[in-house]
């Protein structure tokens, strides 16, 4: 009886830590995404537009009709690059452009 109270009660705080830890890291997350966006990518893509190729914008819709609607879709666009858009691979670690795919994916524009 003992062993079950010890394991629940183990299972149970493991939960709100994870819970209560889980929100800041992600708005973290985001913030850093932020940052590095602003300076690698905000001169093509700004306010999620796409001034080399316009129809390829980081709208939400955009996103989804091209495929690149998780953080490992919008990852590998980044870390490859694709028709106009540079490779980032040999300038971003491959946390950097995990912060930005999370950044970009989490604040889809909605509005262009």
């Amino acid at each position: 009886m003992k062993k079950i109270w010890i394991s629940k009660f183990i299972v149970s705080l493991f939960l709100i830590v994870f819970v209560v830890t889980t929100p800041f890291s992600n708005v973290e997350a985001i913030e850093n995404g932020e940052k590095l966006f602003l300076k690698n990518c905000s001169a093509c893509h700004l306010d999620g537009n796409n001034i080399i190729i316009p129809e390829k914008n980081l709208a939400k819709e955009t996103l989804q009709e091209n495929g690149m609607d998780s953080i490992s879709a919008i990852s590998y666009q980044i870390l490859n690059g694709k028709n106009g858009m540079p490779a980032f691979g040999g300038r971003l670690t491959e946390e950097e452009i995990e912060k930005i795919a999370t950044y970009v994916l989490q604040t889809s524009w909605t509005k262009l």
